[in-house]
């Protein structure tokens, strides 16, 4: 019996083609499979019902969330992969 290999973890990153000031808020909607609406108007009303101090949270989570460029960085292999001393193959082409 084989077993399968662990799913990837879900990465929270801000994505580059639904933004409306830095995507902070759709990386956020996507992270949990949800509407980004549903999330910005989220912040907004949290922004309303703390008096502006959730507004420091949006900067943070701008400077602390990769982009969605960042991903394209390199798979790391397993070592106890049998094809470990071979040359990775290349990505098949879109």
């Amino acid at each position: 019996m084989t077993e399968q290999p662990p799913a990837p973890y879900k990465q929270l990153r801000r994505p580059l083609d639904d933004r409306m000031v830095a995507g902070v808020c759709s990386g956020i909607a996507r992270y949990f499979g949800i509407d980004p609406v549903l999330v910005r108007i989220g912040f907004v009303v949290l922004a309303i019902v703390t008096w502006g101090v959730a507004l420091v949270a949006y900067p943070v989570l701008m400077i602390v969330m990769p982009d969605e460029r960042a991903a394209a960085a390199p798979n790391w292999r397993d070592p106890s992969d049998p094809n470990w001393g071979q040359p990775p193959t290349p990505p098949p082409a879109a």
